[in-house]
């Protein structure tokens, strides 16, 4: 830490109370006041240095000769910094460092320390010192801490902006350059003994290495400096990673979701009110980085979630839900679990907010893919593959949210309906997880009409089921009749295409056989093994064709039966209620 010694007397003030007195001997015939401590000096020490005070002296001179009285109340740093002002008149020694040297240089230049006023004044001292300070990474943050105690004047000295303007120039300098180690442990003071180091080795540098000595700042000089090195061309992805340090720091809201570590960490320290918090997620919110990808989508998802929970500005949750949306192909199903906060909800977690990220991804999704022309080039050919696979991602993580939701019974089919056809078929290659879905909703909601249980297959395609799921769907009780035999048509149409693939390869094998006797007799070996198969395949197809036509026969069966019965309710709804009385009356014939 740098440290500037003045003065070269010996201590020549004493505290008594509330009181400063000087030990000269001499008696007092000036007293300042600062709040509640009162200073007992000499007129001439002080009038030398200070034109503030040497004008103040002059209009309040009494004729009498009576001790003068000053009232000093608004002097930058209070009694503490006019305390080492005092010393510096005196010629008393004291240091000068980073702590305490913001306040010095304010209470200098309000009390008109200046070269006028003797040589090598207070107010070049200090600035002088100011300089060096400057020049250190780790000084340079103490001073700037201490600028909120003297706001207004360091301002207006430009204190503030030259101790961001250095720390901005060194973060986005290459730390490689300028080989500052950093020690485990925060210790930079290695011992050395007989010129060998014992003390802690020093770790190479990352790029994270100044996110934890700039978090101590406030929340406003915080801001500035991620604005000032961001206009110095700091990547976003380090921009991103303070930000994310920082709200993990003073949001301790986001750190009980994460783990039982976090939660005993933030609570240990002094917690912030909701107001503050709020106040920091919201500003974190507009300083994180617009490029897609630089910042985790689970972190954005945790921002979303916590500012549900701090009730945030609507402005501030449309922000994110929009940040998670661009790139939702990178979330994971746990996050996008929200929870509904409230007592007036309905279901468990939040499908309107995941609605909302869904239709923010496919505008973005549908935009990109308007602009791209017809004919592309290799390098947009990989942009498509790329839109390609990412919604496809979004469409197994669709998938996967609405079977995870499915069993709550306050989700309501439209809702199910609309998630699900939100997805455009191509972007479902395999339809196994829709499947799922569905059949979870169907168990979960038995009460659901047959129209409505129709409606809401026909958003999967039974093309694209396995065999495993065509297996499972062809004996599930909880599809309509049609879906099953449509599974079942399906499922025999792919055997088919399988058997002919099998017919031709065959059929290749013999033609094979006349070319050589050794080779011959070794494929037909082989092609009366496939021919096993084959077989075995024919019979798999015929118990198939019999098991779908005996469907067919119950499903017309059922059709007729139920014809017949809306005939007989319709004649008997014709009827007269005259006839349907003597209906009534008439005498049974045993």
């Amino acid at each position: 830490m740098a440290l500037l010694k003045l003065g070269s007397k010996s201590e020549a003030f004493c505290c008594e109370g509330h009181a400063w007195r000087c030990k000269s001997g001499l008696p007092s015939d000036i007293t300042i006041e600062i709040g509640e401590m009162s200073f007992y000096l000499h007129k001439f020490p002080l009038l030398s240095r200070s034109g503030l005070l040497e004008k103040l002296m002059n209009e309040s001179t009494k004729e009498d000769g009576s001790t003068c009285t000053l009232q000093l109340s608004d002097i930058p740093g209070g009694a503490k910094a006019f305390e080492l002002v005092a010393k510096f008149c005196y010629g008393v020694r004291f240091e000068l460092t980073p702590l305490n040297v913001v306040a010095l240089r304010c209470a200098s230049e309000y009390l008109q320390m200046t070269n006028e006023y003797g040589e090598e004044n207070l107010v070049s001292q200090s600035e002088s010192f100011l300089n060096d300070v400057f020049s250190n990474w780790t000084d340079t943050i103490k001073a700037l801490e201490t600028c909120e105690e003297v706001l207004s004047y360091a301002e207006e000295l430009h204190i503030v902006s030259r101790c961001i303007n250095s720390l901005a120039m060194k973060s986005c300098s290459d730390s490689k350059l300028l080989n500052w180690p950093v020690m485990e442990n925060g210790n930079d003071n290695a011992d050395v003994w007989n010129g060998i180091s014992t003390g802690t080795k020093p770790m190479p540098m990352t790029d994270d290495w100044w996110y934890e000595d700039v978090s101590f700042l406030s929340l406003p000089l915080y801001k500035r400096l991620i604005q000032a090195v961001d206009a110095g061309g700091m990547r976003p992805e380090n921009i991103s990673g303070a930000l994310v340090f920082y709200a993990k720091k003073y949001v301790p809201l986001m750190n009980r979701q994460s783990s039982f570590k976090d939660v005993t960490h933030a609570k240990s320290g002094s917690t912030p009110s909701e107001a503050d918090q709020r106040a920091l997620l919201e500003e974190i919110v507009e300083l994180l980085p617009k490029q897609k990808g630089v910042t985790e989508t689970r972190f954005f998802l945790r921002l979303l979630r916590t500012a549900m929970m701090l009730q945030a500005s609507p402005s501030c949750r449309v922000n994110l839900e929009g940040r998670v949306g661009l790139q939702l192909d990178q979330a994971i199903l746990d996050d996008l679990l929200i929870p509904n906060i409230g007592y007036t909800v309905e279901t468990l977690y939040d499908i309107d907010c995941f609605q909302r990220i869904l239709d923010h991804f496919l505008l973005i999704d549908q935009a990109s893919a308007a602009a791209s022309p017809c004919i592309m080039e290799e390098n947009q050919l990989i942009e498509g593959s790329q839109s390609l696979a990412s919604i496809t991602r979004v469409a197994n993580l669709v998938d996967s949210y609405l079977a995870e939701v499915a069993p709550d019974v306050n989700f309501k089919f439209p809702k199910f309906q609309t998630l699900a056809s939100a997805i455009p078929e191509y972007a479902r290659p395999v339809s196994d997880g829709l499947y799922r879905a569905i059949d979870i909703y169907l168990k979960a909601h038995p009460w659901l009409t047959d129209i409505e249980k129709e409606q809401i297959c026909r958003l999967m395609n039974c093309q694209k089921l396995s065999l495993e799921a065509s297996t499972h769907a062809a004996q599930n009780e909880r599809l309509p009749l049609r879906v099953i035999v449509q599974v079942l048509f399906f499922e025999q149409l792919r055997l088919r295409t399988s058997i002919s693939g099998w017919f031709f390869v065959s059929e290749n094998l013999e033609n094979s056989q006349t070319l050589s006797g050794e080779i011959g007799e070794r494929e037909g070996n082989a092609a009366r093994g496939r021919g096993r198969s084959v077989e075995d395949m024919r019979e798999r197809v015929s118990e198939l064709e019999k098991e779908c036509n005996n469907m067919k026969e119950e499903f017309q069966k059922m059709v007729k039966t139920k014809r017949r019965w809306n005939i007989f309710c319709r004649r008997r709804s014709q009827c007269k209620p005259s006839e349907d009385a003597a209906c009534h009356t008439a005498p049974k014939i045993h």
